[in-house]
């Protein structure tokens, strides 16, 4: 299936599939207001039937925005946005440690019948305006299958510290609340989606899925508007599970209550830090899908799909 891509400079970039259903509006201006820590990220993400399948600045979290990279505990700063989690306090509103990711331009994008690929660089600005630290973005639009009625989203990050100390990674989980690991690249579904249904190659349920690790997870959800289901799968390049080449072991956030959210969270049990100078890597991808797929038809279309 060929895509169009039409990128208004300084605002977004977005991708049609030949049916004219946009599937990816990815937005890298910054946004209006700091506390919800001012970065890039994917809103609206549409399957290719045209359902909306995220949600954006939700009322009970402003600074939820579709799908965007995040690091909610990084040696002091919040670079989620929103509220701080502070052990023993509970949850604060302190807009003195909400940082921000500068977009500093694209050095590659391509575009072809039906994939779309873009580079950008990206600076992690704290909230006193000290550069933390450099990143090395990938996105990737690829495999649009009308038959199978899905297409994927290919996401990397190569991050290098830029400070004269160690960066630290944590969450909320690290700094002592229970199963609230979320950090790393985040989805946030739309509030029609709440009470979907969360399931990997080896469990059910959101909640028995919490803090696990697993090469995919999916979550599949019936729509308000439309009748018909919506699946979503998220899966790990095999390098993010290898000990021998992940910075961090991986885990799970994932709520289907009270609202709907998948997190690959780098940081989930356990603080990891990058030292000065050094860099950490890792490759994800999404596929959005019509229809309300099972583990067999998600296994399936994964091993079709070459990393």
């Amino acid at each position: 299936m060929t895509i169009r891509v039409s990128h208004v400079h300084g605002d977004h970039v977005a991708v049609e599939a030949a049916n004219g259903t946009e599937i990816l509006r990815y937005v890298y201006r910054p946004d209006a207001e700091a506390y919800e820590a001012r970065k890039p990220y994917a809103h609206p993400l549409r399957t290719l039937g045209g359902r909306v399948v995220s949600g954006y600045r939700p009322s009970d979290h402003r600074w939820h925005k579709g799908l965007q990279m995040t690091a909610s505990h990084l040696s002091g700063q919040n670079f989620w946005g929103g509220h701080s989690y502070v052990h023993g306090e509970g949850y604060l509103d302190l807009p003195e440690i909400v940082g921000s990711m500068r977009h500093d331009g694209f050095t590659e994008f391509a575009v072809e019948d039906e994939r779309l690929r873009f580079t950008e660089e990206l600076t992690w600005v704290e909230n006193g305006g000290e550069e933390w630290a450099r990143e090395v973005r990938g996105v990737t639009v690829h495999s649009v299958d009308e038959a199978a009625g899905a297409w994927a989203l290919d996401w990397s990050i190569r991050l290098t510290n830029l400070r004269d100390a160690p960066l630290a990674f944590g969450s909320p989980t690290t700094a002592g609340r229970d199963s609230a690991g979320y950090t790393g690249l985040h989805w946030r579904g739309p509030r029609d989606f709440t009470g979907g249904t969360a399931f990997a190659a080896d469990g059910d349920g959101a909640e028995e899925l919490m803090g696990t690790a697993g090469a995919w997870l999916a979550y599949s959800a019936e729509h308000d508007d439309v009748d018909g289901h919506s699946t979503l799968v998220f899966a790990h390049a095999p390098e993010n599970l290898d000990d021998a080449t992940a910075i961090h072991a991986s885990h799970w956030f994932v709520r289907a209550e009270p609202i709907p959210t998948v997190a690959f969270s780098w940081a989930f049990h356990e603080e990891f830090a990058l030292p000065a100078g050094e860099s950490f890597a890792y490759r994800y991808r999404v596929v959005f899908a019509d229809g309300a797929w099972d583990r067999e038809r998600v296994a399936a279309h994964l091993a079709g799909l070459a990393w």
